[in-house]
């Protein structure tokens, strides 16, 4: 008679198990480290503010001024119109931004600037995951509906 029991030993026959080695710790998404630069913050702010109804432009009248000579001189800066009127500082979880803003005539300043305060935290907080602690707003000017771009008077004819 043969003896049918299983010794333990394998057989041809039976299936390798792969030995199964995991490597690193965790979760991909938290293996190293991401930093966000000051100027993302900066553009991710000067769109999300000139997107909110009453906002006419970005920044003081004398840097609009200088911003509009070298944008149309080649290679005239790297400031773009973008982040012109706004200053982030950007730390490891959060951030905090100083915008300038000028107002267009009729639109109440306290309800644009807190307009232009919300739809810049969302932006900065849903595309960053910064956290925003303050948006300072400063309104440099107002457009008033006379001060349409047109030729300045000769003085002399």
């Amino acid at each position: 008679m043969t003896d049918t029991t299983h010794s333990g030993a394998t057989s041809g026959d039976e299936p390798r198990r792969a030995q199964i080695t995991k490597r690193g710790g965790g979760d991909p998404a938290s293996r190293g480290k991401t930093t966000i630069a000051d100027g993302v913050v900066e553009k991710i702010a000067g769109l999300a503010a000139r997107d909110v109804d009453g906002v006419h432009a970005m920044g003081s009248g004398l840097s609009r001024t200088f911003g509009a000579v070298r944008d149309r001189v080649p290679g005239g800066g790297t400031k773009s119109s973008v982040t012109r009127g706004v200053k982030a500082e950007v730390g490891e979880v959060q951030t905090a931004l100083d915008l300038e803003i000028v107002v267009v005539y009729g639109f109440s300043i306290t309800d644009v600037a807190g307009d232009v305060r919300e739809n810049v935290i969302a932006a900065v907080e849903r595309m960053t995951g910064l956290e925003v602690v303050e948006v300072n707003i400063a309104v440099s000017d107002v457009k008033l509906p006379e001060d349409e771009e047109e030729e300045p008077e000769q003085r002399l004819q």
